[in-house]
């Protein structure tokens, strides 16, 4: 298939990664469409996928996958701290125990 540069092929590979479950672009997609809709967010995958395929020619590093948690564990912290004050806010008091490995 034809694609005209440089929006549309890009475009298309937003899309292919998109489906990729077990994915950082998939879970990118996600998060963005939650908050800004379909469209929005796979442009900004597209942006991502710019940018990594830059450095990746730039450097001549492999991709490495940073896999569907990464939201998830990079924001670990702040989840916590926003849900122990937000619990506070309403009136109880929040003791937190790791659970047991």
């Amino acid at each position: 298939m034809f694609c005209h540069p440089p929006a549309g092929c890009t475009g298309e590979v937003a899309w292919a990664s998109i489906q990729t479950k077990a994915s950082y672009f998939h879970a990118q997609f996600h998060r963005i469409a939650r908050r800004r809709g379909r469209e929005k967010a796979a442009v900004a995958v597209a942006h991502s996928l710019l940018v990594a395929i830059y450095h990746i020619l730039a450097t001549g590093r492999p991709y490495v996958e940073l896999g569907v948690d990464y939201f998830n564990q990079l924001e670990a912290g702040r989840a916590e701290r926003h849900h122990v004050r937000r619990l506070e806010q309403l009136g109880y008091t929040v003791t937190l125990t790791p659970l047991a490995a």
